[in-house]
């Protein structure tokens, strides 16, 4: 069985949040806020987050932090 690289690079809402450092509920907080990184849904409860995309985000907040867009 082939596994896709999409696979591999998914984080569920919590192995997410250790990515980033911040607590589970903090992350649930920015979900609904709309201010965190990328979630995507699968049914009503399962969230799961791409690495590339939190790196994105990642990267945005720090342009805007230091004044610069991209």
């Amino acid at each position: 069985m082939k596994v896709h690289q999409e696979q591999s690079e998914r984080l569920r809402a919590i192995e997410a949040a250790k990515y980033l450092r911040v607590s589970r509920s903090t992350l649930a907080k920015w979900r609904m806020a709309k201010i965190g990184p990328p979630h995507h849904r699968c049914g009503s409860r399962l969230v799961y987050y791409f690495i590339h995309e939190i790196d994105a985000w990642l990267a945005a907040c720090d342009a805007a932090a230091n004044g610069n867009s991209r």
